[in-house]
């Protein structure tokens, strides 16, 4: 029996984010458009969000600041604003926040590739990424998380 190796797969994620790294600018609240693509099922984008607002709330922690979400009307960008609110984050999808209060821009990006849909969450200060193995009616992790913290 051949062994085969779990490197690669634990490579791909990364190499993958590579390019979209630089995408984001978050000097000023701007925003890279969010995207997921629209053949995601309700439930594997409920799903794969649920899983990754846990992992964002682990890394930021609820209550910290107002999430601003630039919405794309995808499955996934709606799954993503009701599971943040159910942790307890605050929420705003017209990109304006009382002066007084902390801004934590969001942008996602949902990735179909080799049959597997790869998530990435990214602040300024954090950005998460992960496999998932999705169906019609769910999705369940399909790679360890990948945490990068900025500065």
């Amino acid at each position: 029996m051949r062994q085969v190796s779990s490197m690669p797969r634990l490579v791909l994620p990364f190499l993958l984010g590579l390019p979209l790294a630089g995408c984001a600018s978050f000097g000023g609240a701007a925003l890279v458009a969010s995207s997921a693509p629209p053949d995601l099922s309700g439930p594997a984008a409920s799903a794969i969000a649920g899983d990754m607002v846990t992992k964002f709330a682990e890394q930021v922690g609820p209550g910290t600041g107002t999430i601003i979400l630039k919405p794309d009307g995808s499955t996934f960008g709606q799954a993503l604003e009701t599971s943040l609110k159910s942790w307890g984050f605050a929420v705003a999808t017209d990109q304006k926040t009382s002066a007084n209060k902390k801004s934590i821009p969001l942008a996602y990006v949902i990735e179909s590739y080799n049959g597997q849909v790869l998530a990435r969450l990214s602040t300024g200060d954090v950005e998460l990424g992960r496999a998932y193995a999705a169906t019609a009616s769910g999705a369940s992790p399909a790679s360890p998380l990948s945490v990068m913290q900025r500065g």
